[in-house]
């Protein structure tokens, strides 16, 4: 599968945003689906994900802040961003993986689409 995000900009600290991860391919629905993120000079981090029955599992950093959907008929997961801070400044990859279960690490993930930067502004 090949996955496109898209949706990331500037945006003032407490804004909103939507990301969106376009898959190719008809099994998008197969596919257990997440986002992570990875700030200037740090290490890619877990944002959340949803498997193939609408489950969803996010970080503490973002838990009640962000939401994740899919919508199988348009092939596409999003990331709704709300009450945004400075620290969700970075580039955010969407990910898909046959693996089951809470798949937070990045090895779980198979595959990659290419990121959309993110920048938070204090």
């Amino acid at each position: 599968v090949q996955l496109q995000a898209s949706g990331g900009g500037l945006v003032q600290a407490g804004g909103s945003l939507r990301l969106s991860c376009a898959a190719s391919g008809r099994a998008f629905r197969s596919y257990n689906m997440g986002w992570f993120r990875q700030a200037p000079g740090k290490e890619r981090e877990f944002v959340g994900r949803i498997n193939r029955s609408d489950g969803t599992h996010y970080a503490d950093s973002v838990k009640g802040r962000f939401t994740i959907s899919r919508d199988n008929a348009r092939n596409t997961m999003y990331l709704q961003m709300n009450s945004l801070k400075a620290e969700d400044t970075g580039v955010y990859y969407c990910a898909a993986t046959s693996v089951v279960g809470t798949t937070t690490r990045l090895n779980d993930y198979w595959y990659w689409g290419q990121g959309t930067l993110v920048t938070v502004s204090s």
